[in-house]
């Protein structure tokens, strides 16, 4: 009977343990597919490589941001003494430069609060500085070591909830996010309209290629397709005017802002039809996403007579405005960190033609990305050839190099939405859960880049005019 009950145990004993081998082994093999680096070290990264990882950590410090914000800013006693050392210190760092605002519990919370956002969204900064610094001199660092890389974010958000606002919060950090912020701005219209210029681009090439490979009047389908894309976006455009005009209507700031962006938009449609510059297509994208936002700017107008948007603190209110703001912001990260916006053809460098050994580029066996354009397959050992260079460095190719944008345009995002959030680090009518980025200093920030956009936009249609002897 001891026999017995002895081999049941080990049985057991036996059964538990494999489970647990099982049971880590997966969740290792989990954790490495997630932090880990999933690719190869022979295997030279994409223009992109990371980018998903580092967006997860944009969108992270953004919730740790409404975190501080909403709870653990408020959450702080104005009254400090008789608190325990630990508390006490908290309080004199996160209440630093909020002094004049002890009187009304109302902004000094806002005060505490626009600080957390400014300590997250600092530690975001500095750890995308620092990664940009590292895949500028090593370009596979964008994809390695990310569990040291999440280990050392989260050493840095908590380090920053010991550190005083004065100096490092504010002003010091408070101005570079504005100034981060104001160049963001300007990059994000030029896309807006390079984008427009290429897509009209693109679809007449599209066309001319139809023209000759399938032959005469094959190619219209495309040009139809420019016309009835430039129709939506301009009805579409009017009616959004028209329904602003029926529902954010009441205060003379959103009435300028929508009659300003109806007569502009229509006024460089004139412009552009007048012309041979730029093309339909083109003015009604820009005349669309000027609507759009004319639109941000009035529901941010804290206002409440004129922006019926503007919701209660409620917790239907709470979810929709957290909901919205966030996936903004973090759309706003992943689309900006796209291969076309580090200046690159696309995402991978893929192997088009394997025969073009004899000219030191891709060689024959390999496909998809490769480290550089001497490296190969062995065809003895099948193995990479990652021999260094005269120099001693391995030859990853320059392309590969552009890695490194990634994390500069995510600085410039860490300022955009430390503003955004912070209404640019105004405290009086700074927003509240169930509309996290309403203020006044946001709304005017808004419809300034709306009107930067134009400007440029009528820039490229008279330019060529004023100057026709220059290439634009």
């Amino acid at each position: 009977m001891v026999l017995k009950d002895t081999t049941d145990g080990n049985a057991v004993a036996c059964v538990g343990a494999g489970l647990g081998w099982c049971c880590c082994s997966a969740s290792g093999s989990l954790i490495s597919t997630c932090c880990g680096n999933d690719k190869l070290s022979t295997v030279a990264p994409s223009v992109n490589s990371g980018r998903k990882r580092s967006v997860f950590l944009l969108l992270f410090s953004i919730g740790i941001s409404f975190l501080y914000q909403y709870w653990v800013g408020p959450a702080l006693p104005s009254k400090i003494n008789g608190l325990n050392p630990v508390l006490k210190y908290l309080a004199e760092a996160w209440l630093g430069g909020c002094e004049k605002y002890q009187n009304d519990d109302t902004l000094r919370q806002k005060c505490a609060g626009n600080n957390g956002v400014f300590r997250a969204a600092g530690s975001a900064l500095l750890f995308y500085f620092l990664a940009a610094i590292a895949a500028f001199f090593k370009p596979t660092a964008n994809r390695e070591a990310w569990p040291a890389k999440i280990i050392i974010f989260i050493f840095l958000l908590v380090g920053t909830i010991f550190v005083p606002n004065d100096p490092l919060f504010s002003p010091i950090f408070l101005n570079i996010f504005r100034v981060g912020a104001v160049f963001f701005m300007i990059f994000n219209q030029l896309i807006i309209i390079d984008l427009a210029f290429n897509i009209n681009e693109k679809w007449v090439q599209m066309s001319d290629k139809a023209e000759l490979d399938e032959g005469e009047g094959r190619g219209m389908k495309w040009l139809y397709a420019l016309l009835a894309s430039s129709l939506f976006f301009v009805l579409g455009s009017l009616a959004a005017i028209g329904l602003m005009y029926y529902y954010f209507t009441g205060c003379p700031t959103n009435n300028a802002f929508i009659t300003i962006t109806l007569i502009v938009g229509i006024l460089l449609t004139i412009i552009q039809l007048t012309g041979e510059e730029a093309s339909l297509f083109t003015s009604s994208l820009i005349f669309a996403y000027s609507t759009f936002l004319c639109y941000s700017a009035v529901t941010k107008n804290p206002n409440g007579q004129c922006n019926p948007l503007l919701g209660e603190d409620d917790v239907s209110g709470i979810i929709l405005g957290l909901a919205v703001t966030l996936i903004g912001l973090a759309w706003t990260g992943y689309s900006h960190t796209a291969h076309r916006t580090v200046g690159e053809k696309s995402d991978t460098i893929t192997d088009e033609d394997p025969k073009r050994d004899e000219e030191g580029e891709t060689p024959t066996g390999v496909t998809g990305v490769v480290v550089n354009s001497n490296n190969g397959t062995n065809p003895e050992d099948g193995a990479l050839n990652n021999e260094p260079n005269n120099d001693g460095q391995e030859n990853i190719p320059q392309s590969f190099a552009s890695s490194w944008k990634i994390n500069v345009i995510l600085v410039f995002i860490c300022c955009w939405f430390a503003m955004s959030l912070t209404s640019w680090g105004s405290v009086a009518n700074a927003g509240k859960l169930a509309n996290p980025s309403a203020g006044d200093v946001g709304m005017w920030m808004i419809m300034c880049s709306q009107w930067l956009m134009n400007i440029l936009y009528f820039w490229t249609l008279v330019a060529p005019k004023i100057f026709p002897n220059r290439d634009f």
